[in-house]
């Protein structure tokens, strides 16, 4: 049987969990969130099992203010074995701070949309990928493992679609150079289903030596359809943020990336294994709302799993006398 055939049953298959919200999420903040705070929310959500932590981002202070604490908390986390902690880092200094801080991975990031990557870092591609493989060449040298995020695989908020011959591109790229960590995202959840499915099966038959990351966002509703799509195709590491917290400039008022504590939810109930304690993580993303002074999206924080059971009304007895009365 294929493996869209039986994607419904998850026969204990494993899928591995990247949590994302303390970097793509926290620095879509308006509130600065303690570095203390930061800390324990690190270390809550290794508690709970998760494959990959996307700690902070070693860019500019300036830049990213609600992340300018970057060194303090990558050197003060617990680290579970078994789980990578990894950064983005935007340059070659940033890597180096990185370095510095015992990071595990370094995350790397550029647009396949000309347009974006312009305007989003203010580089040409070509200028993008020069600094990049400057930072490549530093991690390799350090014996630092590296993953290339991919921003707008699936469509570019001012482009529109991106040709899969264009994304597969740039991937080769980055492969050649001796890269085997690649993330395809949705920057601005424009991704749906059959797309997802098609290329994220393309993408694992060219090249199965590489650890593929798909990395969703709920801007339009589809964000659990496409990580089942994904799984169809025989993706097992996705990306997602605690409390659903996340965004992006260039998709006004969307929703962030995919929830965590849903995705496990709802694997956990396909018979997927995670790996993730879905009690630990709802507890982690309940407190998100103290520190960041805001609700999240997260339905799960709010509602509780499927089974969360509620007592029966006060007048419970009374209204099965009355009903037995009749």
């Amino acid at each position: 049987m294929s493996a869209s055939s039986t994607v419904w049953q998850g026969a204990n298959r494993r899928i591995h969990m990247q949590e994302v919200g303390l970097r793509d999420g926290l620095q879509m903040e308006k509130a600065f969130v303690p570095t203390a705070d930061k800390i324990a929310l690190c270390n809550a959500l290794s508690a709970a099992g998760l494959s990959k932590i996307e700690v902070t981002s070693f860019t500019s202070p300036t830049a990213i203010p609600a992340l300018k604490d970057a060194e303090i908390v990558m050197r003060e986390i617990t680290r579970r074995p078994g789980t990578v902690y990894t950064a983005l880092v935007p340059n070659l200094r940033g890597a180096e701070r990185a370095i510095e801080s015992r990071t595990d991975e370094l995350n790397l990031v550029m647009s396949v949309s000309a347009t974006h990557n312009l305007a989003n870092l203010r580089m040409t591609q070509e200028q993008s990928f020069t600094a990049l493989a400057q930072v490549v060449a530093l991690a390799q040298g350090a014996n630092v493992a590296v993953n290339v995020s991919l921003s707008c695989v699936f469509g570019c908020p001012m482009e529109g679609d991106v040709a899969q011959a264009d994304v597969f591109g740039w991937v080769q790229r980055f492969v050649d150079m001796g890269v085997r960590g690649i993330t395809l995202c949705d920057t601005t959840g424009m991704a749906y289903p059959t797309q997802v499915h098609q290329l994220a099966a393309a993408a694992r038959a060219r090249w199965p030596g590489v650890e593929f990351t798909l990395h969703f966002h709920n801007t339009r509703g589809m964000g659990l359809a496409n990580v089942l799509a994904a799984i169809g195709a025989g993706a097992d590491r996705f990306d997602a943020s605690l409390g659903g917290l996340g965004g992006c400039p260039y998709a006004p008022g969307a929703s962030g990336n995919v929830c965590s504590e849903e995705i496990v939810h709802a694997l956990g109930l396909m018979g997927y294994d995670t790996g993730v304690d879905l009690a630990q993580l709802v507890a982690a993303a309940q407190q998100l709302p103290a520190l960041i002074g805001h609700d999240i999206p997260s339905q799960i924080a709010k509602a509780g799993p499927r089974l969360t059971l509620h007592p029966v009304p006060a007048d419970f007895d009374a209204i099965r006398e009355r009903a037995l009365s009749r």
